[in-house]
């Protein structure tokens, strides 16, 4: 199994617009991040995690070109805007694009693109179809068993998913002991790490180098990066031994 790095930045990305920090004016590859999104590849299933505002860019620079599911983490517009941009893989695979999320969060994205399910259709509009799936049960794609778990995002929830050795957690403020049983041991974890200063919705650098150590994996990459986090090489000096930052375009194999 492989996981693809898509994108690795926050909900600006970076560089942020108009922004004239020493991390949005980097000519480090490694300081330039789309939004947060993944594929995963095994068994000659590829699954997007997220479908994001960089969706169409992400695909195009990592050559994917099928898609056989997104796994939705939450609806927030940085994980789910670019949804009508499964059009192309629509028209190549000739199904629709199957997307796995929680009830509410599909409820949701059936008002944001209520074009893409109404009654009233129209030629070429993205074809979708919605998956509904819940925390602590475990379904497959394919031959790939998924396991959401549920987390916490602050003032709402989000999933994390377990596949095999991997776990993928963004968008984390708080991990309750149920589900840190879930993500622990892990081969590879990845973990969101916004920023240094506290954040209500999201780890911190320190509480997330904490939350890895406690939660056992052999390696950690960092992801949901903000600029306000510093420049890459300068902050991947300062990590613990298995902590990682995590750049677009990184690709690991389980």
């Amino acid at each position: 199994m492989q996981i693809h790095f898509t994108g690795t930045g926050t909900s600006q990305g970076i560089p942020v617009i108009g922004c004239s920090c020493k991390v949005c004016q980097s000519d480090d590859k490694h300081d330039q991040r789309l939004r947060t999104a993944a594929v995963i590849t095994a068994d000659d299933v590829n699954l997007a995690i997220d479908v994001g505002p960089d969706f169409r860019q992400q695909m195009l620079m990592a050559g994917i070109t099928s898609l056989d599911g997104v796994l939705v983490t939450h609806e927030h517009n940085d994980h789910v805007a670019g949804l009508d941009d499964v059009r192309p893989f629509n028209f190549m695979l000739g199904r629709p694009m199957r997307l796995y999320a929680e009830t509410e969060v599909n409820s949701t994205l059936q008002k944001r693109f209520d074009y893409i399910f109404s009654d009233k259709g129209y030629p070429g509009r993205p074809s979708v179809e919605l998956v509904d799936v819940s925390p602590g049960k475990v379904f497959q794609v394919g031959a790939l068993d998924i396991l959401p778990i549920k987390i916490s995002h602050g003032m709402s929830d989000v999933l994390a998913f377990r596949i095999g050795g991997l776990s993928y957690v963004t968008d984390a403020k708080r991990i309750d002991s149920q589900a840190a049983d879930q993500i622990r041991d892990s081969q590879i974890l990845v973990l969101n790490a916004l920023r240094h200063r506290p954040h209500h919705s999201h780890l911190t650098l320190s509480e997330a180098i904490d939350l890895a150590i406690d939660l056992n994996a052999e390696q950690t990459y960092l992801t949901h990066i903000s600029h306000q986090l510093g420049l890459h090489d300068e902050v991947s000096g300062s990590l613990p031994p298995g902590i990682h930052l995590a750049y677009d375009g990184l690709i690991l194999t389980l």
